[in-house]
């Protein structure tokens, strides 16, 4: 997964931790804790819910659209300063009928690829659902890519019109002589008539609304085919240049089917969406899952805004990457820490963990300053695309929220794996979905090889590339991931690493290198990591002819935490301190993995849209 989020700087109001005032307000003498008991293990399940059976978004779209037409469906804030304005469903199947009715009637657009550029805003989410409705073709870019990528793209797709936010504007004007086979750009946010090549998004809606009201809903009868390519993703990669996936309507609509079955959401919750929206994750996860089940949706402004917002809207849920579940979780510690309360905190945790365990929940009660500071009403956070530290979500689930991991990839849509919520298992990244079977290549003796994959989910094949078709899946129908893991006898899937990031000793041992870049991700002084093998002629060593790779740590030092212990050190300093941390980490390795050579690194490492390092590049570096 390829989801572009930097490090967000949280500031949270405040938290006093009044426990024990709280908590004296909870009558605990006149309780049954027996029929509680029993009650509470009546409703434990091990099966999963009853699941959907939807085949197209257009399906689960208009029934929803028709069970809920006046409810909440998505939340846009027109400016900082102003509230959230609210689109209902009814609302917003109008928007997305006249704008896919405006680009096959107006701009001869049915059955053609269509990029969709710019940050979340309303007018994305109704183009790609008039894309998957009958228009063509929907290509969802990365906001991200620098011009020469995106030409790339364009040229690759064979895109005959753009969809871009304002914010792209410079960007388009400057490769648009040189893609003359472009016919339209369509302005996010913009009511400028048509005119050449160009026209505002609301424009069309207009012309689409008067064009329907004229008597013509070819549109909203289109017939989708399951099967058909309707999604052309780009995957950014970490290890090569991108390669081209198609999906279809089925693998959208089963990825719908498989949460159903693992997590319970209802009509009155509300997503929180702050990932990008070119990514599988958030458009179907964050976006379709929503729709699907009348839920809403309401957008994050930016990342500087993730507060004031979450307050704001007050939603039920939250989709992540663990930067951002790490981040929340040390900003809140940081601040129970300055107000001395953290040994009363993790009284509590213990005291409400022993009374949640015979069904009497009060978390929320007792942690009632933490929920408000984000939004009051939080139950599920989710978080996938990378390994996430166990402790985190341990923590997580200790205050009273639901912690869940999503496996999978833009090859399956993306989800192949999810945490049931009725049975979470923290440090897995979840249970492979009833549709699916992962199984382990291969495995060595722990149990770990390459996870393959067979699943309604799983992608057409790559654009335009069918050797690399034939070679990611195999005759049977299992995708090579690329991803090192195993599966537990309950299906609950565990990733620990890459095929292409191992690094294997001369004995056949294979290290990965994700493992301990999160043990050195846990110490204050470092920033990130990033471990490779160098090999002994790079470096100056005694034995140049012995041929076993050095395990190095490539290191960005944490400069906030190493000002504490003092300031303005010299690089010496900064070098003495990390190693001596990295003997540390080392102690808890077994000795073939233990990390030989520390190199210090100024700046940031470049990244992939899923915040993950591109080693290739850094490497080739």
């Amino acid at each position: 997964m390829n989801i572009n989020i930097s490090k967000p700087k949280l500031k949270f109001k405040k938290i006093k931790m009044k426990f024990l005032d709280n908590f004296k307000d909870i009558n605990l003498e006149n309780i049954d804790y027996e029929k509680m008991q029993k009650e509470n293990l009546k409703k434990k399940r091990n099966t999963p819910y009853e699941t959907t059976h939807y085949k197209t978004v257009k399906e689960f779209f208009y029934k929803s659209v028709s069970e809920y037409p006046e409810e909440d469906c998505i939340l846009e804030k027109p400016d900082h300063k102003s509230p959230y304005k609210i689109t209902t469903f009814a609302e917003f199947k109008e928007d997305v009928d006249a704008l896919g009715t405006a680009l096959i009637k107006l701009l001869n657009q049915k059955d053609k690829r269509i990029i969709i550029i710019g940050e979340t805003q309303y007018d994305w989410y109704a183009s790609y659902m008039a894309m998957l409705c009958g228009v063509g073709i929907a290509v969802p870019v990365d906001k991200e890519l620098p011009i020469n990528e995106l030409e790339n793209l364009i040229r690759r797709s064979r895109a005959t019109a753009i969809i871009y936010s304002k914010q792209k504007e410079d960007e388009i004007k400057k490769i648009r002589e040189s893609i003359p086979e472009i016919d339209f750009f369509i302005e996010m946010k913009s009511n400028k008539p048509l005119e050449g090549k160009d026209v505002g998004i609301r424009y069309l809606i207009e012309t689409g609304k008067k064009i329907i009201k004229s008597g013509d809903n070819s549109f909203e009868k289109i017939e989708i085919d399951p099967e058909e390519f309707k999604v052309l993703i780009f995957t950014s990669g970490t290890t090569s240049n991108a390669k081209g996936v198609m999906i279809c309507n089925r693998n959208l609509a089963e990825n719908i089917n498989a949460v159903n079955a693992y997590v319970k959401l209802y009509p009155n919750d509300m997503l929180f969406s702050v990932l990008p929206l070119h990514h599988t994750y958030e458009s179907t996860i964050g976006f379709l899952l929503p729709i699907a089940v009348g839920a809403s949706v309401a957008i994050c402004e930016g990342l500087r805004y993730i507060v004031p917002n979450l307050q704001e809207a007050k939603p039920t849920a939250v989709l992540a990457v663990p930067l951002l579940v790490e981040n929340i979780y040390k900003k809140i510690n940081e601040t129970i820490k300055k107000s001395h309360k953290d040994k009363l905190v993790n009284s509590m945790i213990h005291v409400t963990n022993g009374l949640k365990s015979i069904g009497i929940d009060v978390k929320k009660r007792v942690f009632k300053e933490i929920y408000d500071n984000l939004g009051g009403n939080l139950r599920i956070i989710v978080s996938a695309a990378a390994p996430i530290d166990k402790k985190v979500g341990k923590w997580v689930e200790d205050i009273g929220i639901t912690f869940l991991q999503g496996y999978g990839l833009t090859e399956t849509a993306p989800i192949s794996a999810v945490t049931p919520e009725y049975k979470p298992m923290v440090g897995s990244a979840g249970k492979t979905i009833v549709q699916a079977d992962i199984k382990v290549d291969n495995p060595n003796e722990n149990g770990e090889g390459e996870l393959l994959i067979k699943t309604p989910t799983l992608m057409l094949g790559y654009y335009e590339d069918e050797e690399e078709t034939k070679k990611a899946i195999t005759e049977d129908g299992y995708f090579h991931s690329g991803d090192i893991g195993y599966v537990d006898e309950e299906g609950y899937v565990y990733v620990t690493g890459r095929s292409k990031n191992v690094i294997v000793t001369q004995n056949g041992k294979n290290i990965y290198p994700e493992e301990i870049e999160m043990l050195l991700e846990k110490i204050p002084e470092i920033k990130e990591a990033l471990v490779y093998g160098k090999s002994p002629e790079e470096l100056d060593v005694k034995n140049k002819n012995d041929k076993e790779l050095i395990i190095t740590a490539r290191v960005i030092p944490n400069i906030e935490e190493l000002d504490k212990i003092k300031e303005n050190m010299s690089n010496e300093e900064i070098y003495n301190i990390i190693w001596d941390r990295i003997k540390e980490v080392n102690k808890k390795l077994t000795s073939y993995k233990a990390i030989k050579h520390l190199e210090l690194k100024e700046g940031e490492f470049e990244k992939t849209s899923t915040m993950k390092i591109k080693r290739y590049k850094e490497l080739k570096n």
